[in-house]
This record gives C-alpha cells, structure tokens and sequence, in this order.
C-alpha cells in the first residue's frame, strides 16, 4: 500500500499525556491507602450487612409492588422523576458516562469521587422511564453477589486514572463471588491459608482488598437509594406496610422492551439493558451477527466498486477529497493537480486506496468472522455456562478468545490509523493544517509532517470535536477496548446532544466511525464476560507470542497484494482511468436518450478495462489470491448487466394507442443489480427470451470471473430458487419507496429523494425483516425466518435524505440479497 505520511499534530501531543492509559490493572501503580487489618473487616462487615439488609427490602417490595412502580414512574413527567432521583441521591451526576465527561474536563477530581464509582447512577440516563426500571428489576431480583465483577468493571476508569483511592493488602483477599449471604460476603481472608487463592485472583473469580472494598461501597449506595426511589414512589404507603402480609406477593411483571426515535431496535439499547444484568454468558451471537453483516457489506461494496461506474467514482472523489495532499503547504498552495503527470502520481495514491481497501477488508473481516465461527463450535463443544466455581475455562476456547483479541485490537488499531489521517485532511478540518514536506523529501513528496496552522482558529465546537477525535485515535495505542468503547459511547452521546457538530464530520469519516465502532462492540462483548475479563488481560501477555505468530503468517498472505498496488507499481492503472472525472462519469438519473446510453456505455467499458488491469495483476503477482476470500467471492457465476444499445422509437400509431416509446426490452433489467465480472448467466435464471436474447447481445462485454481457470468458466452451477413470495403487498407509501429503489429508467426523469424514515418504513412494512440499529450510522436487516440473510445500510450523513442514485445502489443491493425487483411490490387492499 502506499506510504502514509507521518502526523504530528499539536493537538495529538495535547492529549497524549493525559491519554494514555495503562490497559493491565497491576501495572497502574494504585495510590495506596494504608488501614489497618481490623478497620478494615469492620468496613467490609458493616457495609455487607447494609447491602444484604436493603436487598432483601428491595426483593420484598419489588415481589408485591412492581407493577405499581412501573406504572407510577412511566406515567411521571421527566421533572418530576428528576425529582424523586435527586430526592434519593443529592448531586447526582448530570451527564452519560459522568466518569468520562469528568476526566476529560475537570481538574478537580475529589468531589467527582461518585461519577467514577457509580457511573451508572447519572440523571441523563435514570430520568428516562426504562433505565431506571431496568436498574430497579436487576437489583431487586438477582442478588448482590452476581453484580461484583460488573460493579468493579464499571469503575474501571476511575481506578486506571488512580482519581479512586484504593486499600493496598496483599496478603489477604474478600470472598464476593459465590457468596450466599452477610457473613460470607466481604469476609477478609489470607491468601497463605487458602491454597486457591492465587487461582482465584488470578482468574478473576475473587478480588483483592482495595477493589473489593470499591465494590462493596458502590452496592451500598446502590441499593440505598433503590429502596429510597421506591418508597418515595410509593410515598402513599407507609414504609412500614410496604413488605408486610396485607399486600400479596404478584407475579413479576413484564418491562417492555425500548425503541429508537424511529420506532425500531437499537443495539445500543439493547446492550443497555445487558449493562442492568449480572453477565457471565459469553455472547458470540451478537458478535456473529454483526460481523457477518459487515462482511456482506464489504462483499457488496466489491460488487459496487467494480461494476458501476457511478459508484466508483463517487468513491474516487471521496478518496482523493480525504488524503493528505489535499492540505496546503505552507505557502498556501495545494497539491499541484493542474500538472497533469503530478496529478497522475495522486490518482495512483487514490487507486492503491480504493483497490487495497476494497480487497483487504474483505480479508480481514473474514478472518475475523471464521474465528468466531470457531468459537462457537469450541463454545458448544464445551460446558454451556461455566459456574463461578469452576477452575477456568477450556484451554482451546480460553486461547481462541485471545487470539481473537488480539486480532480486534490490531484491527482496531488499522482503522483508528486511517481515521486519524482522514479526519485531518477532510474538508472540515484541512483548513486549520499546514503540510511540511520532510526535509529529505522533495517538495511534493507524499511524506509530510502536519501541523496546526497559525492562520485560521476552530470554533469552539469545531476545537471540542477535533480534540476528542485525536483522543479517539490515542485510545487505539493503549491495546485497551476500555477506553476506545468508553469514547465511541462519549462520541454518540455527544453528536446526539449537539446536530450541529454533525456537520463537521464527513460522510467518509461516519462511515469510518461506524465500522470502529462494530469492531470496538466486539472487543467490549469479549472484555465484558465476566468474571473472566481480568484474567483475560492478566493472560494477554502471555498467548502475544502465540498470537502474534499467527497474526504475522495472516498477515504474510496479503503483503504481496500491498506490494504489488503500491502506489508507483500502478502508474499504468492510473493512467487508464485517468481523467476520472470523464472517463467515469454516469449519468443514470438522466432520462434516456441516444446520447446519455452512449455515456453509460463508455463508463462501463471504462470501468471494465480498469479492473481487467487489475485482475491481469493480481493474477501474475498475486497467484490469484487463491485459498482466500476475495477469490471465493469473485469466482461466482453471476451474469453481468449492462446498458443495452439505443432502439430508435416506436412510429407514431404506437403513441396513438398510449404506449411508450420503444427501448430494448432488457432496459427493464437495469432496476437490477448490475452483476460485474461474474462467470456467466446461470441456467434457468431468465425470465423471458427478451432476457435471453440480452444475455447473448452482452457476450463480447463480459469478462472471466477473477482467477477463474477455462475450466471453472465453463462449469455452471445451478441456482438456487429465491425463498422470496413473487409479491409482497405494502402500503402506498412504502409502495412509493419501493418504486424509487428498483426505479426503471425509460424516457423520465429520476425521482427525488427518499427519508430515511420513510425507508426503514418501508422495509419495516414487508413484515418479513427485523430492523436493528447498531453504532454510529449503520443499520440492519435480517430475515426473521428462513436463512436469515443479513443486510447493512449506513443512515446517510448528515441530512439523513437518501439522494436517487444512493436509492439506486440501496435497490441493487437488495434485489442482490432478496431478490427483490420492482414488480415484487403491489398495493395492499384496504
């Protein structure tokens, strides 16, 4: 791939310092407190009991008075149940995730001790009627002990930072997990007389002194102000009264589930919901969705990229509008793109991009899928739940699990690389830089050092955003998903907040954002699964080695095909699509004419020898990166679409009788997925002889399927029959969407452009898919019968409004994956 320039920003160097967090709890070199052995096992007892004694208050009241909670506090108004909370807990935190909003602004930390104990205890998140509830069911029906590992989990910010002072012993530990009742819980033991102990710390199972006394302070402020929410809830029952016989005991009642602003799920919520719950389940499913959606994203992406034009070069501009040499020197001048040979050795810089990206994402997203597959298989073969008193987990599944950290992490750490470039040389933020070539370098090397610039100065908001990017960046070095999960959460909560920081981000960098915040979700579901999370990270040292073997031969398969697109090893690719602008240009939207199909034309045939360059030399450098998955991906037989040739009109009596002017009756197709180099057109699979005799009249534009030996090509699979009704009945509006999507191109214009509400409206209609938001701006889509096939769509930034040649790609995509086209949908009958 090509060289990236070296960023040496002062806002980077701002935040390193303060940034920089230590990933391993036993390396932070906690602030000792010293106490003594009596001081504390009298802490330990009587917080223990204040816990177990408002415990069993809550359950009681909870088993006879939930369902009057639930409908007293869902009906408060929002000031009103601010009230009750801070009735229950004066100077409670304002903001989500106060432990990170108090780190990245305050100086003083002693008096925000409770926004990095608790941070689940703030107003922004306990003023909506669910979370609360959520809070309330967890507490009051699950016991004390089961919330350990999630309670000094949630604290972990405060203690890494050293701003929550900790008790240092260490020759003794307290017995939480497993504990049953007052007296076993917080019991102060010696290690020398328990021949377990070392184990037990070690995996995670018990704690050391200083976090166990965190632990059990947290749970007591907890659980006090839960039972004072309840009775001041139900202020009309004397306290006394409320646990007593004359209220019978009910059945728990249900807690319906929460939906995003648009009516559907969002994985956010969801995993909300699980931050309530005592966890010790390992969630692969969540994950194997996720990646598996990306996956298909990535693989649709490839499609796009190489079959239509409009696509790629709207991917060629976005590319080029985000690299480095977009940044003016410092003597204000730009790359020098009117240089025609220069302005070449950019679109080779841009070229490398889009075919390494394209290809090696695939890759490694795949690789990353495969192993979670393995882990399910390892997960199954295995017990199914894992008691906290078991001696650990199988060896094979506990080296998979970090293996496959590991790769998180190094993939994380690849596209916070890129974020970080990106974000500086987009077109918000490449004002407020200056490019230095090095001083080794000519001029216009591609190697720059970056700075802020001396001239124009960020507003305020543009300065907030800008800083915490570089921190989002930063968080990706410390081999931590703590802080990279804690600052993507940060960043939604705060572009939610303020719309107008929106506009500073590019759709280019959303779209980034989002696939960093998939990978970070991963990381954080393997982090999360207690009580195994801190032997995890006492492990990680040890499989590195192991792991970074593996990563290295991984690794190894895909440095022939960087080397070979380097940039200056593809001058001769460039050239062939060089001026992009010309060459590429698609005007679909347009109404067809004679002219506007030769456009369309040209561009495909364009588009058509610039990957034949491509595919030439994957095939001599590369072997045809056979064994891998962009060869599995690119060796199906699909038949390839293109714009058929120009019939002149139908004579004027066809007028007279209201019919359109003729145009070859393939053009219908074009609502299609344009399929690129696919082998062939499978048997059986045309509807019509029109489709037939289009097949035949496309043979001498089609290409052999990448790494695709004689052999292969002649062979045609069979299909597969589409699980899809033939119609699928939806409401006018809906209908109206569906139109715009499989839209079918004669002699009108394009139409305008499609809400995102309206969209998910549209797919939610069909009754047939389950719609999940997931992070950032990426939704998807998944049968909720059958094979479940998945789909993800990015919301579009900013505007939200889904632009007709988007809707069009949106409408390839999913006749891909659906086989859906125009005429599945009908009009339903009032």
């Amino acid at each position: 791939m090509d060289s990236s320039p070296h960023i040496n920003t002062q806002s980077f160097m701002e935040y390193n310092a303060k940034r920089r967090l230590e990933s391993v709890l036993q390396d932070c070199g906690f602030k000792e407190v010293h106490a003594s052995l009596d001081d504390v096992r009298k802490i330990a007892e009587t917080r223990s009991n204040n816990i177990f004694s408002s415990y069993a208050t809550l359950h009681d009241i909870l088993l006879r008075h939930e369902a009057t909670i639930q409908r007293r506090w869902t009906k408060k108004k929002e000031q009103k149940r601010q009230k009750f909370l801070l009735d229950a807990w004066p100077n409670m935190a304002e903001k989500h995730t106060p432990d990170l909003q108090a780190y990245l602004h305050s100086t003083e930390q002693e008096h925000l001790r409770d926004c990095y104990l608790v941070p689940q205890i703030n107003q922004e998140d306990l003023i909506k009627p669910r979370p609360f509830l959520l809070l309330l069911k967890a507490r009051g029906h699950n016991p004390p002990p089961e919330f350990a590992s999630v309670d000094f989990s949630s604290m972990s910010l405060g203690v890494i930072t050293k701003a929550i002072e900790i008790v240092m012993m260490p020759n003794h530990f307290m017995a939480l997990n497993g504990a049953s009742n007052a007296d076993e819980y917080g019991k102060l033991l010696e290690i020398s007389k328990c021949p377990d102990a070392s184990e037990w710390l070690r995996t995670g199972k018990q704690f050391p002194i200083g976090p166990s006394l965190l632990v059990l302070e947290a749970q007591e402020k907890i659980m006090r102000f839960l039972v004072t929410c309840c009775r001041n809830i139900l202020h009309d029952i004397p306290a006394c009264n409320l646990t007593a016989d004359c209220f019978p005991i009910r059945p728990e009642p249900y807690l319906e589930t929460g939906k995003e602003s648009y009516g559907f799920n969002s994985l956010a919520e969801i995993d909300e919901d699980v931050s309530y719950q005592p966890s010790s389940k390992l969630d692969l499913d969540t994950i194997e969705l996720v990646l598996s959606a990306k996956l298909s994203a990535l693989e649709d992406n490839l499609w796009a990229v190489r079959e239509d034009p409009g696509y790629f070069l709207e991917q060629l501009i976005e590319h080029e509008e985000h690299r480095i040499e977009q940044v003016k020197d410092a003597n204000g001048h730009g790359y020098p793109s009117s240089q025609e040979e220069r302005y070449i050795t950019l679109c080779a810089h841009v070229c490398s991009e889009i075919i390494t990206e394209s290809y090696l994402h695939i890759e490694v997203i795949s690789e990353l899928y495969q192993q979670v597959k393995t882990l399910q298989l390892l997960q199954t073969q295995s017990s199914s739940v894992h008691a906290l008193t078991n001696d650990g987990l199988p060896g094979d599944l506990m080296n998979a699990l970090l293996k496959f950290r590991f790769y998180l992490d190094k993939t994380a750490q690849g596209f916070l690389m890129t974020l970080q470039q990106r974000v500086i040389a987009s077109p918000q933020f490449r004002r407020y830089h200056v490019r230095h070539p090095y001083p080794e370098e000519p001029p216009d090397s591609c190697w720059t050092i970056l700075q802020l610039t001396t001239g124009p100065k960020m507003s305020i908001i543009e300065r907030k955003l800008f800083k915490f990017l570089c921190a989002l960046c930063e968080a990706g070095a410390s081999f931590s998903g703590l802080t990279l999960q804690k600052d993507l959460d940060y960043l939604g909560t705060l572009l939610k907040a303020q719309p107008d920081m929106q506009e500073l981000i590019s759709p280019m960098v959303a779209s980034l954002i989002g696939d960093i915040f998939i990978i970070a979700k991963c990381m954080d579901k393997i982090d999360s699964y207690e009580p195994w999370k801190r032997y995890f990270r006492a492990r990680n040292y040890q499989i590195d080695e192991v792991a970074k073997v593996a990563y290295k031969e991984f690794i190894g398969k895909l440095v022939p095909f960087n080397s070979a697109f380097e940039h200056e090893k593809i001058m001769h690719i460039a050239n062939a699509g060089y001026p992009f602008r010309t060459k590429f240009a698609y005007p679909y939207e347009k109404r067809r004419t004679k002219r506007n199909i030769e456009r369309l034309q040209l561009a495909e045939k364009h588009l058509a020898e610039f990957w034949k360059f491509v595919d030439q030399r994957v095939e001599s450098c590369c072997k045809g990166l056979k064994g891998m998955a962009i060869h599995r991906i690119l060796s199906q037989s699909r038949a390839k679409q293109r714009t058929p040739d120009w019939v002149d009109p139908a004579p004027s009596p066809a007028k007279a009788l209201g019919r359109e002017p003729a145009v070859d009756p393939s053009v219908a197709q074009l609502n299609k997925p344009m399929s690129t180099i696919y082998i062939g057109e499978p048997a059986g699979n045309t509807k019509d002889k029109a489709e037939k005799s289009t097949v035949k009249t496309k043979e001498k534009m089609r290409e052999e399927s990448f790494s695709t030996t004689t052999e292969q090509a002649s062979a045609v699979p069979e299909e597969e029959p589409t699980p899809e009704p033939t119609q699928i009945p939806v409401d006018s509006r809906s209908l109206k969407v569906f139109q715009t999507l499989f839209f079918k191109p004669t002699t009108t214009s394009s139409p305008g452009e499609i809400p995102w509400a309206e969209f998910l409206h549209a797919m939610a209609s069909t009754d047939m898919y389950s719609i999940v938001k997931l992070y950032g701006s990426i939704w998807q889509f998944h049968r909720r019968q059958g094979d479940r096939t998945k789909i993800q769509f990015h919301e579009p930034h900013p505007r939200g409004k889904i632009r007709f040649i988007m809707a069009r790609r949106y409408g390839r995509r999913l006749s891909r994956a659906f086989g859906w086209d125009v005429d599945t949908f009908v009009l339903k009958e009032k």
